[in-house]
């Protein structure tokens, strides 16, 4: 299993980091034991200051698929989940400043919150899907599905081309604007629509 995220894909999330509106998708992945499950808590790592959630969807790929068309895209997923893609935002800045790879920031251990999967047939059109992240009973993230550069099934058959997905994967596909810093004692609560996704604390 792998977790392959996709960076810069709302507009206003570009804006608030002043970076460049790419061309394609900006893909960078993330190792299994990134994964943050069950509501556990979000230990605050001891190497970098400045710690910042990302809410974002995500999806499930549940056959086989390389080189996919985006018109058939949407058969290589039926659920969707909500997670939180962590970023330890000075050691980011650091390393971009150095043209050194992202890894150390985005895909260390508890970096990628998942919360349970729900069907995708449970909405209308998945890219009409509303999504917030609240901090402290207050709401700090907040996005639509339709509102990405790039949405889910051109995101699946770009990935496709370099990487062959396989059964369990999971795609982050993005955060919009609102990226914040965390500290100890924090609350997370993260929703799909009015739906309770994850709560958990952050130590």
């Amino acid at each position: 299993m792998k977790i392959l995220c996709i960076g810069r894909n709302y507009v206003k999330h570009i804006e608030e980091l002043n970076n460049q509106v790419p061309s394609e998708p900006v893909i960078f992945a993330k190792p299994d034991s990134a994964l943050l499950l069950k509501n556990k808590p979000f230990f605050i790592p001891d190497f970098a200051s400045d710690f910042h959630h990302e809410v974002e969807l995500v999806v499930k790929i549940n056959r086989i698929g390389k080189n996919i068309a985006p018109q058939f895209a949407h058969r290589y997923y039926d659920e969707v989940a909500l997670g939180i893609d962590f970023t330890a935002r000075d050691l980011q800045a650091e390393l971009k400043s150095k043209g050194l790879p992202w890894e150390k920031a985005k895909a260390f251990d508890g970096s990628a919150v998942l919360s349970s999967f729900i069907s995708k047939e449970r909405f209308d059109d998945i890219q009409n899907i509303n999504f917030h992240l609240e901090k402290n009973n207050e709401k700090v993230q907040q996005g639509n599905t339709g509102h990405m550069i790039f949405p889910i099934d051109q995101i699946i058959s770009h990935v496709s081309q370099f990487f062959t997905l396989k059964i369990g994967d999971l795609i982050y596909t993005g955060t919009p604007a609102g990226v914040g810093p965390v500290a100890i004692n924090d609350r997370l609560k993260g929703y799909i629509e009015d739906e309770l996704m994850f709560d958990f604390l952050v130590k």
